[in-house]
Order: structure tokens, then sequence, then C-alpha cells
């Protein structure tokens, strides 16, 4: 009973966090002719609730694409169909075609946000809850510490209640799946993450990570016998799963087919002007070519050696390397790696915690831009705060608190240092809140000189690039030398 209580309360603060984050400002408001992101939803209710299906992805005279055009999958759409729905039984206003348009008034504002909150509590928080008291081997005050940390994660919280999205919906989903696949439920969580890529096409980002761990069990039940029989309930599976979302568009071939640049090349074009040396289409092969060579190798070592724990990182490592190597990204898509580091807060509490930090600090030119600094201010250090208190993560540094112990055991005798490793790791952690909070308070109080006027926004993308780009060698490293494949049951 205590351990529910201790959930309880914790479900109540971070529902707390989310409703005061949302009482301010949001994206696009009072501005004109596109307001943002929160106008782009809002539009998005209008056009399903007012045009036939056929017409939601085609440009019309009623629904003009240049003007927020739906650029998400069918799941996204029919979300804003049910949202108009209520939308229209309230104020026929808030969503009546045309004349809507750029609608603000207190009572839509508080409409809209409790559709964000209410997504949350259904899809988002249930998971997490549910994931984290599935943790094995794991006392129940961590495992509500682990989702404490969770729920309170900046990130996504400013992003989805101030900023405005619906991301708790599609992380939701595929964090659901992941639960399902940790319980041996292939079918269901095969459906689970169907959903959620017909939710957003962003969640291509962890597809690799699934596609590989299945195959990979597959593989180990044998392709002559059980693995055969597996194989094809998932193909079925997905194509099902697919053709139910899809089902509605399906009169009309024309409709299926309708349908800042990455960390590091906007990091790379302070030293080199990479679009006066190539061509945006060698780019584009270019950024294709460093993705997959980068994710290759913990792709492969999930499908030879499937493990729940191989799973975990291997999403985190994967998204990563689609974050910071694709060539068109937007800053929010760190939230598809910062869920999935999110799963692994229980396992390395001190990495997982620094890269969440970074995370929302890499967030933080979008964050000043929609008037998010208090509440940034506020919620990053109060999770930091909750960090400390529930896992000690200054205490947890050492080569196998990092799940490096494989990888020092293999350089020792070649790297005298490595015994100093925690005392290294340590200062550099808190070298790194250091930078961070100064370019966060020289962002937000010191005007930029006249002749670089984003010098601070490239600052935080350089900076957050650098962080990323070491994060990802220490995911490799961990998948790459991680030989016990701990916590994976037996694949009969």
């Amino acid at each position: 009973m205590e351990k529910w209580s201790l959930m309880t309360i914790s479900v109540l603060l971070a529902l707390t966090v989310r409703w005061a984050v949302s009482l301010g400002s949001y994206s696009g408001a009072g501005k004109p002719p596109m307001y943002g992101d929160y106008e782009a939803q809002r539009h998005w209710q209008e056009i399903t609730y007012n045009l036939p299906i056929r017409q939601w992805y085609f440009n019309t005279s009623d629904n003009n694409l240049l003007y927020w055009g739906l650029d998400y999958p069918p799941l996204t759409a029919y979300h804003s169909f049910v949202c108009a729905y209520i939308a229209k039984l309230i104020n026929p206003d808030w969503v009546a075609l045309h004349t809507s348009r750029g609608y603000e008034s207190q009572p839509h504002k508080l409409f809209m946000r409790t559709t964000v909150f209410v997504a949350d509590l259904l899809v988002y928080i249930p998971a997490v809850i549910l994931y984290c008291f599935s943790l094995k081997e794991t006392s129940a005050k961590k495992k509500v510490s682990s989702a404490l940390c969770i729920l309170l994660y900046p990130g996504l919280i400013l992003i989805d209640h101030g900023h405005f999205q619906y991301n708790s919906v599609s992380l939701g989903l595929a964090l659901w799946a992941v639960l399902c696949l940790s319980q041996d439920w292939d079918l269901l969580g095969s459906v689970a993450f169907c959903l959620a890529l017909n939710y957003k096409q962003m969640e291509l980002y962890h597809s690799l990570p699934f596609f590989c761990y299945l195959l990979g069990k597959c593989f180990k039940k044998g392709l002559k016998g059980k693995g055969l029989v597996l194989l094809a309930k998932l193909a079925g599976t997905v194509l099902v799963s697919f053709a139910a979302c899809w089902l509605p568009f399906g009169t009309d071939v024309e409709q299926i087919m309708q349908d800042k640049v990455a960390n590091i090349w906007c990091s790379l074009s302070v030293l080199i002007k990479i679009k006066n040396v190539i061509s945006p289409r060698t780019q584009l092969k270019l950024s294709f070519a460093i993705t997959f060579l980068s994710l290759l190798p913990a792709c492969i070592k999930l499908t030879v050696q499937p493990s729940l724990r191989g799973f975990k990182f291997a999403l985190v490592s994967c998204a990563l390397s689609f974050f910071l190597f694709s060539f068109q990204v937007h800053e929010k898509s760190i939230l598809l790696v910062s869920v999935p580091v999110c799963l692994l807060i229980n396992e390395i509490p001190f990495m997982a915690t620094w890269f969440l930090l970074v995370s929302t600090f890499s967030l933080l030119p979008l964050l000043l831009k929609d008037e998010l600094l208090l509440p940034y201010a506020v919620t990053t250090p109060a999770f930091l705060a909750v960090c400390l208190a529930s896992f000690s993560i200054l205490e947890k540094t050492s080569a196998e608190d990092l799940q490096l112990k494989a990888f020092s055991l293999s350089l020792k005798g070649y790297v005298s240092w490595f015994k100093s490793f925690p005392r290294i790791v340590r200062s550099l952690f808190l070298l790194s809140l250091s930078l961070m909070g100064l370019l966060s308070v020289l962002s937000a109080a010191v005007p930029p000189p006249q002749r670089l006027p984003d010098l601070f926004p490239l600052a935080v993308a350089v900076v957050s690039c650098l962080h990323f780009l070491l994060f990802l060698v220490y995911f490799n490293v961990v998948i790459l030398w991680d030989s016990k494949n701990r916590g994976q049951k037996k694949i009969s």
C-alpha cells in the first residue's frame, strides 16, 4: 500500500507541474499570420471536423496547405477530429471553417491545454507507471523514484504543456510497446508501436531497434520452427495494424501516397559553410550514409544477441544517431532520444540524468522564443534535485555503475587514468552544468552582439552537439561491450 501511496503522490506532483507550466503563454500567441504550434493543432481540428476525409491532406479552396497543412499520419488526424467534436459541443466558433483562424480566448486556451493534459493522463503516465512497476530486481522505493524522475523530465513537459504539442501520445504508445515486449507480449507490442508510428512518423527513430530485437527473437527460436511462426504473426500484425489506421483512406490511392538542420550539421556550419561546399542532394546522401553507419553496430549486436537491456540501449543509440546525422531535424526531436533514456534511469542514473539535463538545455532557444524561461529555470533544477535525492547520482560514477566494467577491463594496463575515472566523470558533469547554466543566463539576460545576433543559440547548439556526440560514443560502447544480457529471459 505504501508504494501505491508514494506513486499517487508522485503522479499528483507531476500533474501539478504540468498544469503550472500550461498556465503561461503558448507557441505563437498573438503573432499573426501563422501564430504557432498552438494554432496548428487548433487548425487541424477545424479541418478534420469540417472537411471530408479525402480532403484532409490535399490542397483545396477550404484547405490551404501553406497554412499549417496536416503533415502527420492518420492517428493524429483522428485525434484532432475527436478533440474538434468536443470543441464543437462547447463552442462552435473554436472550429468554424475559415472564421476560426487564429482564434484566441481564455476558455479556448483552457480547453486546448486540457486536451494535452488528458492525453498525458490516458496514454503516457500509465505507461510510465506500469513500466517502472515491471522493473525486476528493483525495490519498491526505486520503482517509485524512477517513475517520479521520468514524469518530472522537464523537456517533455515544457514542449507539450508550454510550447503546446501532443508528443506524449506517440511517445506514450512507444512506451506501451516497450512494456509489452518486456512481458513477451510481442504481438501487442507490435500493435502499440504501429500506432505510435501512425501518430507521428518521427517514431521511425525507434523502428530499427524494434525490428532488430523482434527479428533476433525469431532467429533464436529458429526460422524453421517457432521462429518462423512468430515472424509470420508479427508480419501479419503489422500489416493489419497499418491497414486499420489507413482504412478510411483506402478508397483513394493518391491519398495513401501523399504525405533546424541536425545538430552535427548546424555545429559544423560554424567552421564550414557546408551548403557552399556540397549540394543539398549530396548532403542528403552523406547524411543518410553517416546515419546508417552510426547505428549499424548497435542494430547488428541487437539482432545477433537480442536482449531487453540491449533493446533499450539500442533505442537510445539509434534515435541519437538519427537526431545527430539526419539531413533535417527539429530541435524537439531530441525528445525521441530522451524518453528511451528515461527508461534507463534506474540502470544508469548518473548518465541518464546528465543526458536529460543536456537535452532540456538544447531546447533553450525555442523555450526563450515561447517565453518559457521561468518554467525552464524552475523545472530543470527541480528535476536535478529529485534525481540527486532519489539516486544519489554523484555516488554512481564508477565504471561498474556506468555499465563500463567490461570496457574498462579491456583497457586495463593500457589506460592508466581509468583508476581516477569516477572523479574525472564527476568533474566533467559539474563543468557541464556550469557551462549550461552560464549559457542559459547569457541567452536570457545579455543582448547578443549586433554582428552576431545568433551567437547564443548557436553556442547552445554547438555545446549540446558535443555532449550528444560523447553520449553516442558512450551508449555504443555499453552496447558493444555488453556480453551478459542481464535481465533477458530465455528465448524458447
